[in-house]
């Protein structure tokens, strides 16, 4: 199965590493990392470079199509959105982690679907005419969204049950021992504390900036 993650600058490390570190993991299955050019592409941070080794016109079909999010995501119809459209055409499954369900969106692959994105920026998905839904992840048709960041590592795991079956999922999970326990209540806005909610709102720019 062929699996083609899109890079950009600025995108956020752990929307594409994360389902990378599921998926691949799988026997058979291929990633290729695509940007607009090869070559190194460094995330949001400014620490930390990824390397593409395909350009957009070089990258083959695939079965697999994922955009990772960013911190200041390409929201200006453009070659990405063109080759998005193009390979979502062939594509069997077309996925996003958090605000990269917005760069689908500006390619027009969300209209009428339900879709999720950073808590943060779920409303924006009205823009392009998706249902935001405030779950980790979801499913419709044959697109995949998922929340922020952390949660691309369930969506990855949800695609291999959904693709080989549940247990093929679990041996990837147990594999890379994805058991989070984590050491605060503090995950979504529905369980951090109302100030901690309030100063990222009033903070967003630490986050996203859209």
């Amino acid at each position: 199965m062929q699996i083609n993650i899109l890079l950009y600058d600025r995108m956020t490390a752990l929307d594409a590493v994360g389902p990378y570190e599921a998926l691949s993991r799988f026997p058979g299955n291929e990633v290729l990392f695509v940007a607009e050019k090869a070559g190194p592409i460094r995330t949001d941070t400014g620490f930390l470079t990824l390397i593409a080794d395909a350009s957009l016109d070089e990258a083959p079909p695939a079965d697999i199509v994922l955009v990772p999010g960013g911190y200041a995501p390409p929201l200006t119809p453009g070659p990405i959105h063109e080759w998005l459209r193009a390979a979502d055409s062939t594509s069997t499954w077309t996925t996003s982690v958090c605000v990269g369900s917005l760069i689908l969106g500006v390619a027009g692959l969300l209209e009428g679907r339900r879709a999720t994105s950073h808590w943060m920026a779920l409303d924006h998905l009205r823009d392009y005419g998706a249902e935001p839904t405030a779950d980790r992840v979801v499913f419709d048709g044959k697109y995949a969204t998922a929340a922020g960041v952390s949660s691309g590592i369930d969506m990855g795991l949800a695609l291999l049950g959904k693709i080989f079956g549940p247990e093929a999922a679990m041996v990837v999970q147990l594999g890379i021992e994805y058991d989070p326990q984590p050491p605060f209540q503090a995950g979504s806005p529905a369980k951090a504390p109302d100030p901690i909610v309030t100063f990222l709102r009033e903070n967003r720019d630490m986050v996203v900036q859209l």
